[in-house]
């Protein structure tokens, strides 16, 4: 499990090795990443798309962008993908997730760009008050007897 989006809030199955996967004809959301460095556990997104029926894609190497994919990566055994899937993921809901990945990650082996879009100006420097107090009164300390 990955989690990937603003703020993490999409989880994402794998990631798993992209030669040995055999994708679900189901729709779902894909990212494509791979480890710059092996000796960390950190992975780069390098491609995000969405699809109607997985198994229909061409993975793991007749997709389109494969060979930009391999490129990046250095070899097709270092290539891993992640998966969204789930309820309500409609081809809107996908859409969405898609262009949120792409802009927040800017993976080089998508073709289209997306800006952030949230600005961090538009609210500006904002410190809340400290209006809130615990959720519960304290009662008084038990007595022991």
């Amino acid at each position: 499990m990955i989690r990937l989006g603003s703020a993490a809030g999409y989880v994402f199955d794998g990631p798993r090795l992209l030669a040995g996967w055999t994708p679900p004809a189901e729709p779902g959301v894909y990212a494509v990443v791979y480890q710059p460095d092996p000796a960390r556990q950190r992975f780069a997104v390098i491609y995000v798309g969405e699809s109607e029926d997985l198994s229909r894609e061409g993975f793991p190497f007749r997709h389109p962008a494969a060979p930009r994919w391999v490129e990046r990566a250095g070899s097709k055994w270092k290539l891993a993908i992640c998966t969204f899937q789930g309820p309500g993921c409609t081809a809107a809901h996908r859409a969405e997730i898609v262009r949120e990945l792409v802009a927040m990650y800017q993976p080089r082996c998508n073709v289209e760009r997306y800006e952030r879009t949230w600005k961090d100006h538009w609210i500006g420097a904002y410190e809340a008050p400290a209006t809130t107090g615990p959720l519960a009164e304290q009662g008084p300390e038990p007595r022991t007897p």
